[in-house]
């Protein structure tokens, strides 16, 4: 997985960024295909905000949050993107398993 992290108008310390990785590295779980991801981590005083971009394969998701501290604004964009990719896999499972239960229900005329 790639994980992009850049900053406006607020310096990435390496501290975030590993943050910002660890949070990310569970999107890993859903998919065995490398991932694309870029984070942008932006102060809008007073509050903090993160925002992040995911490619898949075929598909591109985005989430932002907003929060009085960055490190909950992570925490919140990492539980938005996980959902989200959550989501989109189990469209992709739900389609294919449906359309395969369709063939093996309908009797032969």
């Amino acid at each position: 997985m790639r994980i992009d992290t850049h900053g406006q108008q607020i310096d990435v310390t390496p501290a975030l960024r590993d943050y910002v990785e660890s949070k990310f590295s569970r999107l890993e779980r859903h998919y065995e295909r490398p991932l694309e991801v870029r984070a942008q981590l932006s102060l809008e005083k007073p509050e903090h905000r993160a925002e992040a971009t995911v490619t898949l394969p075929g598909r591109t998701l985005h989430a932002d949050a907003t929060a009085v501290d960055m490190y909950a604004a992570i925490d919140l964009l990492a539980d938005k993107l996980d959902r989200l990719v959550m989501k989109h896999k189990e469209k992709q499972v739900d389609h294919h398993r449906g359309e395969s239960l369709a063939r093996i229900g309908t009797p032969d005329a």
